[in-house]
């Protein structure tokens, strides 16, 4: 019966470790990526905005690919913003997060007793 426990815990670290790779090795390029794209392609409509100073049509393209720029990075900075609000709120230091393993050093909760007896 022992035994049993030990798989569980063993296959708990081992998607853990999954879970830390995947979000240091995947999610985190693919972010930093995405911020890159939403960047570049607000400034293609800077670049197309000016270059078509003469063309009306190409002018109204080059705004809209600035506003959908602005609007990418807007939404991603957003996010970010929501975390640091949300992890202040927790009381979660930024020392006590990894994101290159993905994981949060948390200290162990004790519940306060019933009463507030020792």
């Amino acid at each position: 019966m022992e035994f049993s426990f030990t798989k569980v815990a063993f296959a708990s670290d081992r998607l853990d470790d999954f879970l830390g790779n995947v979000n240091s090795m995947i999610i985190n390029p693919l972010i930093i990526l995405l911020f890159a794209l939403a960047l570049v392609y607000f400034l293609y409509g800077v670049f197309e905005f000016i270059k078509n100073g003469d063309n009306d049509e190409k002018k109204t393209e080059g705004k809209s690919h600035m506003m959908w720029g602005v609007i990418g990075l807007t939404i991603m900075m957003g996010v970010w913003f929501i975390l640091g609000v949300l992890l202040n709120t927790l009381g979660i230091p930024k020392s006590q997060i990894n994101p290159e393993e993905g994981t949060v050093d948390l200290p162990d909760y004790i519940p306060p007793s019933p009463n507030n007896l020792p």
